[in-house]
């Protein structure tokens, strides 16, 4: 595999760990409403935010995320890798595998970045 890619390309699981799956993480607040429209990168500190929020009330957290899937609804790269930035900001040296997809449309009115994620706790 290429060293130029910053990311890793596989995760181990140990026999008896809980796995916890999350639905995608979207960039909603409180009331429902979609945040930071149009912002990529507002969009994903949101999601990142949520995905926090469902794996903690699951007893997890990022640092025990094993595979990320991100959805970016665009087909250009630049906004793929602004959604990509702060995902990878928020993980921090917790280098799990992840792909970064971009998508036609996602579910919510305005929905332009979603995160769903598996995470192992032991």
């Amino acid at each position: 595999m290429s060293d130029a890619a910053e990311y890793a390309y596989a995760a181990t699981i140990e026999p008896g760990a809980r796995t916890v799956f999350t639905a995608g993480a979207c960039p909603l607040d409180a009331e429902g409403n979609t945040v930071a429209v149009g912002d990529y990168a507002g969009q994903a500190r949101q999601v990142m935010a949520n995905l926090r929020t469902a794996l903690g009330e699951a007893g997890a957290g990022l640092s025990d995320v094993v595979k990320s899937t991100v959805y970016v609804a665009s087909t250009r790269q630049d906004d793929l890798v602004a959604a990509w930035e702060v995902v990878r900001e928020h993980f921090g040296d917790h280098d799990a595998p992840s792909t970064l997809l971009g998508v036609a449309v996602l579910g919510y009115d305005d929905q332009l970045v979603e995160v769903e994620a598996v995470a192992v706790v032991h």
